[in-house]
């Protein structure tokens, strides 16, 4: 059984997901407003042990032409930080459109501006790791690539 940590990278504060492989479906967690390395390690070495995370996935901030930019560069250097930090396996999954996806369920949920602003990086978060889940993991390899390294 794999349980995964999905996270909507952001350099102000970060989305979280996570997801059990044997029900296939994610679920908002929180949103972490970044503090400083320390206070963030403690923060997401919590996370792993009270939710055990076996895996992480970043979305990857890609232009809709598939570049990656100077976004996508920060995302996998967050996801290395992460690699290095928790010693799981880090993958990368395309994030286009989730954030507009995000806002769209919570605006046809009736939700107000302010609790979509509170909620939005976490339900981005979960269609993030949704969608590498609906990929089929990294074993089938719906994924932009484990981290390098």
């Amino acid at each position: 059984m794999s349980r995964w940590l999905g996270i909507d990278f952001g350099k102000v504060r970060v989305g979280l997901a996570f997801a059990d492989s044997t029900v296939g479906i994610s679920f908002p967690l929180e949103t972490r407003n970044r503090i400083n390395e320390k206070a963030d390690t403690a923060y997401f070495k919590r996370i792993v042990l009270d939710e055990k995370i076996t895996g992480i996935v970043v979305g990857l901030p890609i232009h809709s032409d598939g570049r990656e930019g100077d976004k996508a560069k920060e995302a996998r250097a967050y996801g290395e930080w992460l690699h290095q930090t928790l010693n799981l396996p880090v993958y990368f999954f395309d994030e286009r459109f989730s954030t507009f996806e995000a806002n769209s369920y919570m605006r046809e949920a009736g939700l107000n501006p302010r609790k979509r602003k509170e909620k939005r990086d976490q339900i981005a978060a979960q269609i993030i790791l949704q969608g590498f889940i609906e990929a089929g993991y990294p074993e089938n390899g719906g994924y932009l690539g484990p981290l390098q390294g």
